[in-house]
């Protein structure tokens, strides 16, 4: 469930730095987050001059804004561990400072969101969710963790 979308000037990050990112940005969510890594999606988008403004002036080209829609149930310490990590680890790999490095939280309800055909459950319920799905899914999905 946890979707993260990134969005940054065209051609800012490369093939190489978006794997990066989507790897650090799975691991840091399943570690504090404790959802399996299956349940994290990571989309990079990009933005064409004169797309993106702050205070009314064109955003920097070092400009990167994460929005990440989580289930709710997270503790504020937990999303702020969330929010630290990905800010450093994403300004690591991008090679830009912390600061031009947003992200944004949004907690949505997990039986709000339905993925794999399933309603998603509530954080810690998510043995019980897997359990019934089907042998051949739950292969699937174990195969990307």
């Amino acid at each position: 469930m946890p979707t993260y979308v990134c969005w940054t000037k065209t051609g800012r990050l490369s093939s190489e730095q978006r794997a990066q990112i989507a790897k650090s940005v799975t691991e840091i969510h399943h570690e504090v987050g404790r959802a399996p890594r299956y349940f994290v999606q990571v989309i990079f988008n990009e933005l064409g001059a004169q797309s993106h403004f702050i205070g009314g002036t064109e955003a920097s080209v070092d400009q990167i804004w994460i929005r990440a829609d989580i289930r709710s149930g997270r503790t504020q310490e937990q999303k702020d561990q969330l929010l630290m990590r990905i800010a450093d680890e994403v300004s690591e790999i991008a090679g830009t400072s912390k600061e031009s490095v947003w992200v944004y939280i949004s907690d949505i309800p997990g039986p709000s969101v339905l993925e794999f055909g399933r309603i998603l459950p509530p954080p810690g319920e998510e043995d019980t969710w897997f359990a019934a799905l089907s042998v051949e899914l739950q292969e699937r999905l174990r195969s990307l963790t």
